[in-house]
């Protein structure tokens, strides 16, 4: 059995991990349902996701939505490299990328690039129009390169067993 020390100190073990992995393929799942999928009593289930919960581990719950659907084709990945590594540069550039809508994700780098985002635009003349509008206007960026996705193998928000 193995287990892993959660951020707040707690142990989590191989059941904990259970009920995570089938929260995140079905987060509406009945507790009835989560408690037979991995195993487990329905009250020790419920109070396993409680605490779960209550630590932080889980965050929240979502729906999954097709954004082509919602009337957001196209999906980009955006690397940006800054001019300055000094501290305001880098905390008024990560300030400004939160309060833009279509950034979906922000990862700092290694490498020769600073940040990825995720942006989901509904065509080519928004994305246009969120470089010019909404990330040049942020200032001390070097070089922005650009990848636009045209399909996709794998997405899954559930995390591999341990």
């Amino acid at each position: 059995m193995i287990s892993i020390i959660c951020h707040i100190g707690d142990v989590m073990d191989d059941k904990d991990r259970q009920i995570i992995r089938a929260l995140q393929r079905d987060g509406r799942m009945t507790n009835q349902d989560l408690s037979d999928a991995v195993n487990l009593s329905p009250s020790p289930c419920l109070r396993r996701v409680k605490n779960l919960e209550a630590k932080g581990v889980i965050k929240g719950y979502c729906a999954d939505v097709d954004p082509a659907a919602y009337g957001m084709a196209i999906t980009v990945f955006v690397r940006i490299r800054l001019e300055r590594h000094n501290e305001t540069d880098v905390q008024n550039f990560e300030k400004r990328v939160r309060m833009i809508n279509e950034v979906l994700e922000c990862h700092v780098l290694t490498g020769a690039m600073d940040y990825q985002l995720r942006v989901l635009v509904s065509d080519l003349e928004a994305y246009e129009g969120f470089i010019r509008n909404r990330i040049h206007p942020i200032g001390g960026i070097a070089s922005i390169d650009t990848s636009f996705v045209y399909g996709t193998v794998k997405k899954t928000a559930v995390f591999p067993a341990g």
